[in-house]
Protein backbone atom coordinates (compact mmCIF):
# COMPACT_ATOMS: atom_id res chain seq x y z
CA UNK A 1 0.00 0.00 0.00
CA UNK A 2 1.28 3.45 -0.88
CA UNK A 3 0.74 6.28 1.57
CA UNK A 4 1.97 9.83 1.76
CA UNK A 5 3.86 10.80 4.90
CA UNK A 6 1.99 13.15 7.19
CA UNK A 7 4.91 15.45 8.11
CA UNK A 8 5.75 16.35 4.52
CA UNK A 9 2.15 17.18 3.68
CA UNK A 10 1.84 19.14 6.93
CA UNK A 11 4.97 21.15 6.08
CA UNK A 12 3.55 21.98 2.65
CA UNK A 13 0.24 23.10 4.12
CA UNK A 14 1.96 25.12 6.86
CA UNK A 15 4.17 26.83 4.30
CA UNK A 16 1.16 27.79 2.21
CA UNK A 17 -0.68 29.07 5.28
CA UNK A 18 2.29 31.30 6.14
CA UNK A 19 2.46 32.55 2.56
CA UNK A 20 -1.28 33.29 2.62
CA UNK A 21 -0.94 35.23 5.89
CA UNK A 22 1.95 37.23 4.45
CA UNK A 23 -0.08 37.94 1.32
CA UNK A 24 -3.05 39.05 3.42
CA UNK A 25 -0.79 41.31 5.50
CA UNK A 26 0.68 42.84 2.34
CA UNK A 27 -2.77 43.47 0.90
CA UNK A 28 -3.90 45.16 4.11
CA UNK A 29 -0.86 47.45 4.03
CA UNK A 30 -1.41 48.30 0.36
CA UNK A 31 -5.08 49.05 0.98
CA UNK A 32 -4.24 51.38 3.88
CA UNK A 33 -1.72 53.18 1.68
CA UNK A 34 -4.34 53.51 -1.04
CA UNK A 35 -6.85 55.01 1.42
CA UNK A 36 -4.25 57.53 2.62
CA UNK A 37 -3.52 58.56 -0.97
CA UNK A 38 -7.24 58.82 -1.71
CA UNK A 39 -7.76 60.95 1.42
CA UNK A 40 -4.85 63.22 0.49
CA UNK A 41 -6.28 63.56 -3.01
CA UNK A 42 -9.63 64.59 -1.56
CA UNK A 43 -8.02 67.17 0.74
CA UNK A 44 -5.89 68.71 -2.00
CA UNK A 45 -8.47 68.75 -4.77
CA UNK A 46 -9.60 71.97 -6.39
CA UNK A 47 -12.69 73.09 -4.43
CA UNK A 48 -14.00 74.75 -7.62
CA UNK A 49 -13.66 71.49 -9.54
CA UNK A 50 -14.06 68.62 -7.04
CA UNK A 51 -13.86 64.99 -8.05
CA UNK A 52 -17.14 63.23 -8.56
CA UNK A 53 -18.03 60.47 -6.11
CA UNK A 54 -18.20 58.09 -9.05
CA UNK A 55 -14.50 58.70 -9.70
CA UNK A 56 -13.66 57.68 -6.14
CA UNK A 57 -15.79 54.56 -6.55
CA UNK A 58 -14.08 53.72 -9.85
CA UNK A 59 -10.60 54.05 -8.33
CA UNK A 60 -11.61 51.91 -5.36
CA UNK A 61 -13.10 49.24 -7.62
CA UNK A 62 -10.00 49.21 -9.83
CA UNK A 63 -7.71 48.80 -6.82
CA UNK A 64 -9.90 46.01 -5.47
CA UNK A 65 -9.83 44.11 -8.77
CA UNK A 66 -6.05 44.31 -9.06
CA UNK A 67 -5.45 43.20 -5.47
CA UNK A 68 -7.94 40.35 -5.79
CA UNK A 69 -6.12 39.13 -8.89
CA UNK A 70 -2.77 39.30 -7.08
CA UNK A 71 -4.19 37.34 -4.16
CA UNK A 72 -5.74 34.76 -6.49
CA UNK A 73 -2.44 34.26 -8.31
CA UNK A 74 -0.61 33.77 -5.02
CA UNK A 75 -3.14 31.19 -3.86
CA UNK A 76 -2.95 29.32 -7.18
CA UNK A 77 0.84 29.27 -7.04
CA UNK A 78 0.71 27.87 -3.52
CA UNK A 79 -1.80 25.22 -4.58
CA UNK A 80 0.33 24.23 -7.56
CA UNK A 81 3.37 23.88 -5.32
CA UNK A 82 1.46 21.66 -2.92
CA UNK A 83 0.05 19.44 -5.65
CA UNK A 84 3.39 19.24 -7.39
CA UNK A 85 5.17 18.15 -4.24
CA UNK A 86 2.53 15.55 -3.43
CA UNK A 87 2.71 14.22 -6.99
CA UNK A 88 6.46 13.72 -6.74
CA UNK A 89 5.96 12.01 -3.40
CA UNK A 90 3.52 9.57 -4.96
CA UNK A 91 5.91 8.84 -7.83
CA UNK A 92 8.75 8.15 -5.40
CA UNK A 93 6.51 5.69 -3.56
CA UNK A 94 6.43 3.39 -6.60
CA UNK A 95 10.21 3.01 -6.90
CA UNK A 96 11.49 -0.22 -5.35
CA UNK A 97 8.03 -1.79 -5.15
CA UNK A 98 7.06 -4.93 -7.09
CA UNK A 99 3.96 -4.72 -9.30
CA UNK A 100 2.07 -7.29 -11.34
CA UNK A 101 1.79 -6.76 -15.07
CA UNK A 102 1.24 -8.58 -18.34
CA UNK A 103 4.36 -8.71 -20.47
CA UNK A 104 7.92 -10.02 -20.54
CA UNK A 105 9.63 -10.40 -17.17
CA UNK A 106 13.36 -10.02 -16.69
CA UNK A 107 15.13 -13.16 -15.43
CA UNK A 108 18.55 -12.65 -13.82
CA UNK A 109 18.98 -15.90 -11.93
CA UNK A 110 16.32 -15.25 -9.29
CA UNK A 111 12.90 -16.92 -9.48
CA UNK A 112 10.03 -15.04 -11.11
CA UNK A 113 6.61 -15.01 -9.44
CA UNK A 114 3.92 -15.83 -12.01
CA UNK A 115 0.20 -15.18 -11.45
CA UNK A 116 -1.54 -17.67 -13.77
CA UNK A 117 -5.25 -17.61 -14.59
CA UNK A 118 -7.05 -20.48 -16.31
CA UNK A 119 -10.42 -20.92 -17.98
CA UNK A 120 -13.27 -21.62 -15.56
CA UNK A 121 -14.23 -24.76 -17.49
CA UNK A 122 -10.70 -26.20 -17.59
CA UNK A 123 -9.85 -29.54 -16.00
CA UNK A 124 -6.14 -29.23 -16.80
CA UNK A 125 -3.82 -26.23 -17.15
CA UNK A 126 -0.23 -25.76 -18.28
CA UNK A 127 2.15 -22.86 -17.83
CA UNK A 128 4.12 -22.11 -20.99
CA UNK A 129 7.39 -20.16 -20.81
CA UNK A 130 8.95 -18.48 -23.85
CA UNK A 131 12.26 -16.66 -24.15
CA UNK A 132 12.94 -13.36 -25.91
CA UNK A 133 12.98 -15.05 -29.33
CA UNK A 134 9.55 -16.63 -28.82
CA UNK A 135 10.93 -20.14 -28.37
CA UNK A 136 9.22 -22.32 -25.75
CA UNK A 137 11.76 -23.16 -23.04
CA UNK A 138 9.45 -24.79 -20.49
CA UNK A 139 5.92 -26.18 -20.19
CA UNK A 140 4.45 -27.87 -17.13
CA UNK A 141 1.12 -28.60 -15.44
CA UNK A 142 -0.08 -26.19 -12.76
CA UNK A 143 -2.84 -26.49 -10.13
CA UNK A 144 -6.33 -25.25 -10.99
CA UNK A 145 -6.17 -22.52 -8.38
CA UNK A 146 -5.35 -18.84 -7.99
CA UNK A 147 -2.03 -19.60 -6.30
CA UNK A 148 1.12 -18.02 -7.69
CA UNK A 149 3.80 -20.15 -9.34
CA UNK A 150 7.56 -19.69 -9.12
CA UNK A 151 9.73 -20.12 -12.20
CA UNK A 152 12.14 -21.75 -12.83
CA UNK A 153 10.81 -24.80 -11.02
CA UNK A 154 12.93 -26.19 -8.21
CA UNK A 155 12.94 -29.63 -9.82
CA UNK A 156 14.04 -28.26 -13.18
CA UNK A 157 17.74 -28.76 -13.88
CA UNK A 158 17.97 -26.61 -16.98
CA UNK A 159 20.04 -23.45 -16.58
CA UNK A 160 18.28 -20.56 -18.31
CA UNK A 161 20.23 -17.52 -19.50
CA UNK A 162 19.38 -14.05 -18.24
CA UNK A 163 16.89 -12.12 -20.33
CA UNK A 164 13.17 -11.45 -20.86
CA UNK A 165 10.69 -14.32 -20.57
CA UNK A 166 6.96 -14.38 -21.32
CA UNK A 167 4.38 -16.58 -19.62
CA UNK A 168 0.99 -17.91 -20.73
CA UNK A 169 -1.54 -20.47 -19.52
CA UNK A 170 -3.03 -23.18 -21.73
CA UNK A 171 -6.42 -24.35 -20.45
CA UNK A 172 -7.71 -27.78 -21.50
CA UNK A 173 -10.97 -29.64 -21.03
CA UNK A 174 -11.28 -33.31 -21.92
CA UNK A 175 -8.00 -33.08 -23.80
CA UNK A 176 -9.05 -30.14 -25.98
CA UNK A 177 -7.49 -26.68 -25.78
CA UNK A 178 -10.06 -24.22 -24.42
CA UNK A 179 -7.95 -21.05 -24.28
CA UNK A 180 -4.43 -19.67 -24.08
CA UNK A 181 -4.09 -16.53 -21.97
CA UNK A 182 -1.08 -14.40 -20.96
CA UNK A 183 -0.04 -14.66 -17.31
CA UNK A 184 0.98 -11.71 -15.16
CA UNK A 185 4.28 -11.58 -13.32
CA UNK A 186 5.77 -9.44 -10.56
CA UNK A 187 8.49 -6.99 -11.54
CA UNK A 188 10.45 -4.42 -9.53
CA UNK A 189 9.90 -0.74 -10.35
CA UNK A 190 13.09 1.20 -11.11
CA UNK A 191 11.55 4.45 -12.39
CA UNK A 192 8.21 6.29 -12.27
CA UNK A 193 7.22 9.05 -14.69
CA UNK A 194 4.26 11.43 -14.91
CA UNK A 195 3.35 11.88 -18.57
CA UNK A 196 0.25 13.79 -19.66
CA UNK A 197 -1.36 13.15 -16.31
CA UNK A 198 -0.69 9.39 -16.37
CA UNK A 199 1.87 7.53 -14.28
CA UNK A 200 4.17 5.22 -16.25
CA UNK A 201 6.39 2.70 -14.48
CA UNK A 202 9.66 1.26 -15.74
CA UNK A 203 10.52 -2.23 -14.49
CA UNK A 204 13.80 -4.09 -14.25
CA UNK A 205 14.64 -5.04 -17.82
CA UNK A 206 13.19 -1.83 -19.27
CA UNK A 207 9.54 -2.87 -19.60
CA UNK A 208 7.09 0.07 -19.34
CA UNK A 209 3.81 -0.40 -17.51
CA UNK A 210 0.82 1.91 -17.14
CA UNK A 211 0.24 2.29 -13.39
CA UNK A 212 -3.53 2.14 -13.98
CA UNK A 213 -3.15 -1.44 -15.30
CA UNK A 214 -1.41 -2.71 -12.15
CA UNK A 215 -3.61 -5.23 -10.32
CA UNK A 216 -1.35 -6.08 -7.39
CA UNK A 217 1.60 -4.53 -5.56
CA UNK A 218 3.98 -5.76 -2.90
CA UNK A 219 7.14 -4.64 -1.12
CA UNK A 220 10.31 -5.21 -3.09
CA UNK A 221 12.46 -8.14 -2.07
Amino acid sequence: MITETGPSVQREITGNQVAQRETKSGLTSDFETFLKMLTAQAKNQDPLDPLESTEYAAQLAQFSMVEQQVQTNDLLNGLAATLGGSGLGRLAGWVGMEVSSIGPAQYDGESITVLPTHAATADTAYLVVQDGTGATVDRFAIPLSSDSVAWPRQEERTIHPSGPYSFSVESYRAGSLVSKDPAATYGRVTEAHLREGEVTLTLVGGQSVDAASVKAIRAGS
